[in-house]
């Protein structure tokens, strides 16, 4: 079982001193997707005059916008990193640099043509563009930090985690996410991807982990490996699906999510899918064509 962390103290608005130099906002956007909301993150000192980064601006929120602005005043605002572009994170990122003066930085956004719309709140911002394009390893300095750009694509093609050296945490976006699984929908969202991802986030051996929803994970070694083996479990019970006869997607899904909200079936579909997608190129399942939500599968 994956030790879940769901309990923790916030208020919207409120900026929240978190450690010593990460300071927390989360947004009143909160959903089956996004928890208790989009945290965002300022990355730096809290004193007047310090330089920071601020981490996943968030969803076009104008109350969200003002509370991010009272909570840098008196600080410079150096960088504006997105994790992807996935409208609970990234839309309020221009807003926010044209008030302050700074860049954006992020992955290129995936083609306009390859995300899952109507199946996922969380669909994408499509008119989004950084002003510098990170493709992973890229060192972001301030004032007493050093943030380092960590290509962990697999929910997202475009997703990018953040690295604070000073305090060995990882900025993980949805990547990996306290409170709940993370959602990996093709066609943009890739299993293999995924799983390659997280291993090097395990290699990584971080100290503790910081999502942009729900509570940070501190003790990340268990959680990590825990969130490993659910995944390979989900994938061995799609192949017991298989074998008892289940050929398509809709017959699964009830039965391996039937503890799980139906408004979130539509997502457990995709994810399924991206499983589908990962067994069939391991030649470990067969597909009656290009794995899709209405193919037909098969055991080997």
């Amino acid at each position: 079982m994956i030790p879940f962390v769901r309990d923790f103290d916030f208020a919207y608005g409120r900026r929240d001193q978190v450690s010593p130099l990460i300071q927390r906002i989360i947004c009143e956007n909160p959903g089956p997707f996004t928890f208790t909301g989009t945290g965002t993150y300022i990355v730096g000192r809290p004193g007047r005059g310090a330089s920071v980064a601020v981490i996943d601006p968030g969803p076009i929120d104008e109350l969200h916008l003002q509370a991010l602005l009272a909570a840098i005043e008196g600080r410079t605002v150096s960088h504006v990193l997105v994790t992807h572009t996935h409208r609970d994170h990234s839309p309020l990122a221009r807003r926010l640099a044209d008030r302050i003066g700074a860049p954006i930085l992020a992955m290129r956004p995936p083609l306009r043509d390859t995300h899952a719309s109507g199946a996922l709140d969380e669909d994408e911002d499509e008119v989004f563009a950084p002003d510098v394009v990170l493709t992973g390893g890229e060192r972001i300095e301030g004032d007493g930090w050093t943030i380092t750009a960590m290509a962990t694509p697999g929910h997202a093609s475009n997703h990018m985690a953040f690295a604070l050296e000073e305090e060995n945490a990882l900025f993980c976006g949805d990547h990996v996410m306290g409170w709940s699984t993370t959602v990996v929908a093709p066609p943009d969202g890739n299993m293999s991807d995924f799983m390659r991802s997280l291993d090097a986030v395990i290699a990584a051996d971080f100290g503790a982990l910081w999502p942009t929803h729900g509570a940070p994970v501190t003790e990340v070694a268990p959680f990590l490996a825990a969130y490993r083996a659910h995944r390979l479990g989900r994938e061995a019970q799609i192949l017991e699906r298989i074998e008892a006869g289940d050929r398509k997607i809709a017959d699964m899904v009830p039965i391996l999510y039937a503890a799980v909200d139906q408004r979130l079936w539509p997502a457990a579909s995709l994810s399924v899918l991206a499983h589908l997608i990962k067994l069939v190129e391991d030649g470990r399942v067969t597909a009656d064509g290009p794995p899709g939500l209405g193919s037909l599968y098969g055991a080997v």
